[in-house]
C-alpha cells in the first residue's frame, strides 16, 4: 500500500507534554492518559510533543554522533556486550545502509564516559555530557507515558513504581547511508522492537508508521517532536490491548539520515499484568526473560514466523 505523506491526529495522536500544568491526576493528566491509551491500542504509539530538549541539545547530540559513527571501523567493533545487539552493528546484508550503536544506562554520566574511553583514548566530554543529559530527559518522557497507561488502566501505582524500577535503558543512534545507484532505499525492513517503549527522534525524514487499517504514514521531521512506538513486550505486558508499533525507514532524500532512540527493557522477567487478564482477555502469553527474546528475534524460526513473539512465549 503507498504511503500517504500527509496526516492528522486523528490517525496518529500528536500529545503534548510540555504543559507544566499536567500535574499527576488533574483534569488535562486524565484527558491526556486516555489520548495515550488510545494511541497505544489503535496503533501502537503517538507523537510526543516535547520542548524539554531543546534545540541546543539536540544539536549537540546529532554532532557527537556524527563524531562516533565517523569512527574505524575497527574503533567501532571496540564496544561488546553480554546483551545482545547492546554495542555496534552494521554490515548486514539484509540492511546494508544501516550502523546502530548502543550505550547502556546512558541516564548514568560515569557508564557514558566509560563509553567514551572505548571509544576514544582520551575520551570524549562533549559526547558524553550530550548523549547523558538527552538521555535523562527521554527517560523522564519514558516513565511520564508509562505512569499514563497504568492511570489510563486504574493500575494500582506501587506496581507502577516497581514497574519502572525493573527498566533498563538503551541509548541507540542510528546511520544510514544515501544507497547507491542499484541499490534499494529500503533503509530497514518493516519490524515491530522488542522492547517496552522505544522513542525516536529523526533529524531527516524516513521513518514510516503502520496504522492499524493496514495504511503507511510518513512521520515528518521535527525538533520537538518524538516519536514513541510500544514494542512486542508492552503487547505482552498489556495482554495484547496495546499493539507493537510496526515501523520501516525509507530512505526519500541525497542526504545521509541519523535519528536517535531511548530503549527499554526489562531487567526482570516480562510478563502479562495479572489485573488485564479477564475472561474477554484470557493470558496469550508465558512469562519471558527479555535479554533471551532479543537473542530469538533473529533467528531462523524467528524470522520465518508471522509472530515472532508468539513463536517465543505465546501460548
Amino acid at each position: 500500500m503507498a504511503t500517504q505523506t500527509v496526516y492528522d491526529e486523528s490517525q496518529f495522536p500528536v500529545i503534548c507534554f510540555s504543559n507544566e500544568n499536567m500535574k499527576r491526576g488533574s483534569d488535562a493528566w486524565l484527558s491526556t492518559c486516555q489520548v495515550v491509551r488510545r494511541g497505544f491500542e489503535d496503533h501502537g504509539g503517538f507523537l510526543a510533543r516535547f520542548d524539554k530538549v531543546g534545540l541546543e541539545l539536540l544539536n549537540s547530540v546529532f554532532s557527537a554522533i556524527e563524531e562516533l559513527f565517523d569512527l574505524p571501523l575497527e574503533t567501532k567493533k571496540r564496544k561488546t556486550s553480554d546483551k545482545p545487539y547492546h554495542g555496534y552493528t552494521g554490515q548486514l546484508s539484509a540492511s546494508p545502509l544501516f550502523e546502530s550503536f548502543a550505550v547502556d544506562n546512558p541516564s548514568n554520566k560515569e557508564d557514558c564516559k566509560q563509553y567514551s574511553y572505548i571509544m576514544w583514548a582520551q575520551g570524549n566530554n562533549r559526547f558524553c555530557e550530550s548523549v547523558n543529559e538527552y538521555a535523562k530527559l527521554l527517560k523522564e518522557l519514558d516513565q511520564t507515558v508509562k505512569k499514563m497507561v497504568f492511570d489510563s488502566y486504574g493500575l494500582d501505582m506501587q506496581k507502577c513504581e516497581s514497574f519502572l524500577q525493573s527498566t533498563n535503558y538503551v541509548f541507540r543512534s542510528y546511520k544510514y547511508r544515501i544507497p547507491g545507484i542499484d541499490e534499494s532505499n529500503v533503509g530497514v525492513n518493516p519490524h515491530t522492537d522488542s522492547t517496552f517503549i522505544t522513542i525516536l527522534h529523526q533529524k531527516v525524514n524516513g521513518l514510516e508508521i503502520k496504522l492499524k487499517d493496514g495504511e503507511w504514514i510518513d512521520i515528518d521531521a521535527s525538533p520537538s517532536l518524538f516519536c514513541v512506538l510500544a514494542g512486542d513486550a508492552f503487547l505482552v505486558w498489556s495482554n495484547e490491548r496495546i499493539r507493537a508499533c510496526e515501523h520501516r525507514v525509507i530512505l526519500k532524500s541525497r542526504v545521509t539520515r541519523y535519528s536517535l532512540g531511548l530503549l527499554s527493557y526489562s531487567c526482570e522477567m516480562v510478563q502479562t499484568s495479572e489485573d488485564l487478564i479477564d475472561d474477554e482477555h484470557p493470558i496469550r502469553y508465558k512469562p519471558f526473560d527479555h535479554y533471551g527474546y532479543l537473542s530469538f528475534r533473529f533467528t531462523e524460526e524467528a524470522i520465518k514466523s508471522s509472530s515472532r513473539i508468539k513463536a517465543y512465549c505465546g501460548i
